[in-house]
C-alpha cells in the first residue's frame, strides 16, 4: 500500500514513519523542492522533529504525481492550511483514493471541521473520495520514538477504514476505528481550547483540584457543542475526546497547554505565537468554538473565558475568578459519559 502525505510537518513525517513501520509506502509531499531535497538527503526534519530517523525508504517530493498512484492520502497540514493544500489532492489524475485528514481544529473563517473543508472542495471540483479522519492523544514526537500510543480513524465505510488502520497500526501504535466523524473531530478540536486553560491553571499553581474540576467541566462543554453539532455524547468519553484532552492538558510537549502557561506567567499572545515553531490550533479554534456555541444556543463559559483572555486583554487570574463565582447549580452528568 502507497500513501501520499501532505504536509512536511512533524505530525507528517511521524505518520510517514509510522507507515513505514507498518509496513507499507509514503512519499511525503513537502512546500517545494528545496524542503524535499533537504530532508531526503538529511534523513532528519531538523527544525520539527529533530532527533528523529526518517528512514531511507521515505521518499520526499514537491509533485503531488511524482509518486505514481497511491492508496491514501493522509493530510497532516494546520488546519488554517488544509483548504490550500487541497489542491495536491486535486492535482492527481483519476479516481481519487480515501483521503484522510490529520488535522485538528476548525476552520477560521467558516468554521468548518477539516472532513467538511475536504468535502467541499471535492464538491467544488466535481471529484469525489471516501473522507476519513484520524484524532487522539497524539503527541508526535512520542509517537515517531515508538512510545505506546492510540488513535481513533473515524469514517463511514469499514471497508475503507480496515486498509487505511492496517496502514497506521504497529504494536506500539494502536488505530481504533468507528463512524463517529464529528465527534471524533469536535474532540479533538475543542480539546485544544481546554489545553489552553490547563496550561493557565498550572502557571497560576491552581493545584490537582482546580485541573481535575477544569477538565472535567471541559469535557462537558465539549460534549454539549458536540451533541448540538450532530455527534454522539460517547464519543467524547474515548481517545478522541478525553484521550487527546488528558494529553493536551498534562504533557510537557502540548503547544496549547505551552500558550496556556505563558499566558498564565502574563506574556502578550502575539510574543507568545511569534516565539513557537509549530503553531497552536486552540487560539483560532476557541475564536469559531465560541462562535458555534453562541449560533447554537449552547452554554461554554470556559471556552468564553479563554476568548476573553485571547482576544479581549482579560487577565488569567480574573478569567479563573469568573469562572469560580459563577452561579452555582446542580451538576448534571453531561452525555459524554452515559450513551443516548
Amino acid at each position: 500500500m502507497r500513501a501520499l502525505v501532505v504536509g512536511a510537518t512533524s505530525w507528517g513525517c511521524t505518520l510517514a514513519v509510522q507507515i513505514d513501520r507498518a509496513g507499507a509506502e509514503a512519499v511525503v509531499l513537502c512546500r517545494d523542492a528545496a524542503e524535499a531535497a533537504r530532508l531526503g538527503a538529511d534523513r532528519e526534519n531538523r527544525r520539527l522533529l529533530p532527533g528523529i530517523v526518517l528512514p531511507d525508504a521515505l521518499r520526499f517530493t514537491d509533485d503531488p504525481a511524482a509518486g505514481g498512484p497511491v492508496d491514501a492520502v493522509v493530510l497532516a497540514v494546520p488546519m488554517q492550511r488544509l483548504r490550500e493544500n487541497m489542491a495536491a489532492v486535486l492535482a492527481l489524475a483519476g479516481p481519487l483514493p480515501p483521503i484522510v485528514s490529520a488535522a485538528k481544529g476548525l476552520e477560521m473563517d467558516s468554521h468548518l471541521r477539516g472532513s467538511q473543508v475536504i468535502a467541499q472542495e471535492l464538491a467544488r471540483n466535481g471529484r469525489e473520495a471516501p473522507v476519513c479522519v484520524l484524532s487522539g492523544p497524539n503527541i508526535a514526537r512520542e509517537i515517531a520514538l515508538g512510545q505506546p500510543s492510540a488513535s481513533v480513524l473515524a469514517g463511514a465505510d469499514p471497508g475503507v477504514l480496515e486498509p487505511l488502520r492496517a496502514m497506521l497500526m504497529t504494536p506500539s501504535f494502536r488505530v481504533y476505528t468507528n463512524d463517529a466523524v464529528v465527534g471524533v473531530e469536535l474532540g479533538g478540536a475543542l480539546k485544544n481550547v481546554v489545553g489552553i486553560g490547563a496550561g493557565i491553571g498550572d502557571a497560576l499553581d491552581a493545584g490537582a483540584n482546580g485541573r481535575a474540576a477544569f477538565l472535567t467541566r471541559g469535557l462537558a462543554e465539549m460534549a454539549r457543542l458536540g451533541v448540538a453539532e450532530g455527534a454522539r455524547p460517547i464519543t467524547f468519553a474515548g481517545l478522541a475526546g478525553l484521550g487527546d484532552l488528558i494529553a493536551t492538558a498534562v504533557s510537557p510537549r502540548s503547544r496549547n497547554h505551552f500558550v496556556g502557561e505563558q499566558l498564565g506567567r502574563g506574556i502578550p499572545l502575539a510574543k507568545i505565537l511569534d516565539g513557537m515553531v509549530h503553531g497552536a490550533e486552540g487560539v483560532e479554534t476557541t475564536r469559531a468554538a465560541r462562535t458555534l456555541a453562541r449560533r447554537a444556543g449552547v452554554e461554554m463559559p470556559i471556552v468564553e473565558a479563554m476568548y476573553r483572555v485571547l482576544f479581549e486583554g482579560q487577565r488569567p487570574p480574573d478569567a479563573i475568578r469568573d469562572l469560580m463565582t459563577r452561579s452555582a447549580g446542580d451538576e448534571i452528568v453531561p452525555p459524554p459519559i452515559l450513551p443516548s
